[in-house]
């Protein structure tokens, strides 16, 4: 019976200010779909960088006929030069940083370019151009400075690149759109918060003459305030169900059906799986604040 009274209360609340509470449940359907958002976009970065760091590789490239550097002096690289960063390679000094070594002939390195781009670039590009490389694996990619600084200026060496560094810049642009969307989202809490307060505030107004006469007949503080917590957590709570709704249709049908076909870099995206992740948050999340928020606000009203 008591239950029943409570909850009763908090619905009839909710019809009384319906326009307010359409609006707690737009805000935080917007603010939470922001939060929800974020933290996919942060798993996404961490799914791709786990792929690429794993994959990405140290190119060391020999020198050409017509290289320019310092180490190239002598022309194209020699067979004993080919041999010696080959040995030093696989020395037991790089070891612990080297995982795996591939050779890359002029030849391959000249197939492969046709293979990608079309029979038709054989007549701007030749083997010669292209020179022999080492496509080097690490143990640990955080490390390939070592390479770096080991064969800079080795003899027949033209350049050591880490491919990382290529990727870095889209990890980068991924994570200051991860940050736009959290500020996005933590200014939509902040009114969702206030908006929750302030229905609650408007609803306890509405309401004063029955809370008085609760009062006189010895109501306790928590059985007058629990149905406009109830009030506040029920319009967060569709509200945290709408966003819900949106991520899983946005990673449904935005990445799996649409970004998954079209963007052929990126081999690993966010799925169902991660949304199963990230769906209890949100709502806890819609809960809490709407929870705390509307706690705070009757508590305030109460004691004025």
């Amino acid at each position: 019976m008591r239950a029943g009274l409570i909850l009763g209360e908090a619905l009839s609340g909710l019809r009384r200010n319906a326009s307010m509470v359409i609006s707690v449940v737009l805000v935080t359907f917007v603010s939470l779909t922001f939060v929800g958002a974020a933290m996919l976009m942060q798993m996404q970065i961490v799914k791709m960088r786990d792929f690429w760091v794993d994959r990405a590789q140290v190119a060391i490239s020999m020198c050409r006929e017509d290289s320019a550097t310092t180490n190239c002096t002598n022309g194209a690289a020699t067979v004993e030069q080919l041999d010696a960063v080959s040995e030093r390679l696989e020395s037991d000094a790089l070891e612990e940083v080297v995982r795996s070594v591939r050779f890359e002939s002029a030849q391959e390195a000249y197939d492969n370019v046709l293979e990608l781009y079309g029979e038709e670039y054989s007549e701007f590009i030749t083997p010669e151009q292209l020179g022999e490389t080492f496509r080097v694996n690490l143990v640990d990619p955080t490390k390939s400075d070592v390479l770096v600084e080991a064969f800079t200026n080795e003899e027949g060496v033209e350049s050591v690149t880490d491919q990382m560094q290529y990727l870095e810049p889209l990890f980068a642009a991924l994570t200051i759109a991860t940050y736009i969307a959290v500020g996005i989202a933590g200014l939509m809490l902040i009114a969702a918060v206030l908006l929750i307060a302030t229905t609650i505030r408007l609803s306890a107004y509405a309401r004063r003459k029955e809370l008085g006469i609760m009062r006189l007949v010895g109501a306790s503080n928590r059985f007058i305030q629990t149905p406009f917590i109830l009030e506040g957590v029920f319009a967060a709570f569709i509200g945290s169900l709408l966003a819900g709704g949106a991520i899983v249709l946005g990673v449904q049908f935005g990445v799996q059906r649409y970004l998954r076909d079209r963007v052929d870099f990126v081999t690993s995206w966010v799925n169902l799986g991660d949304v199963a992740i990230v769906l209890p948050t949100i709502i806890g999340i819609g809960l809490l604040l709407a929870a705390l928020s509307a706690g705070f606000a009757i508590r305030r009203w109460l004691r004025a």
